[in-house]
């Protein structure tokens, strides 16, 4: 009985173990996360700051590969002074939207005021 008792606690344990490890790769996200951490160029004005934010912001109108967009930095290390995060659908999505037209307008904005970027992409 003391065996049969330890193999059903076992075997639950292992079913338990297995539904969690299955749960967490349905639940990890395929899409890509797009991080730029940005310093400005010395004389930029907020209103040029704002302008960028704005345009990356809209970014998702105008490229339906990115599907979220996050600009407000709460805390930014490193030298740089913003970060951006961008979310896009998948990497290939992140492939498409490299000089895309979508990305050429935005640059209009951005890369006249930009001091230095440093950019990461992270997926699952």
């Amino acid at each position: 009985m003391k065996k049969l008792i330890t193999s059903l606690l076992a075997a639950g344990l292992l079913l338990g173990a297995t539904a969690l490890t299955a749960h967490a790769g349905e639940t990890a996200p395929k899409s890509v996360i797009h991080v730029v951490t940005v310093s400005w160029k010395a004389g930029t004005t907020p209103e040029q700051i704002q302008a960028a934010l704005d345009g990356v912001k809209a970014l998702p109108k105008s490229f339906p590969g990115i599907t979220r967009v996050w600009t407000k930095s709460i805390k930014v290390q490193g030298g740089k002074t913003n970060a951006i995060v961008m979310e896009f659908a998948s990497e290939q999505a992140l492939k498409d939207y490299s000089g895309s037209d979508a990305q050429k307008e935005w640059y209009k904005v951005y890369t006249p005021i930009r001091e230095s970027s440093t950019t990461f992409d992270i997926t699952n």
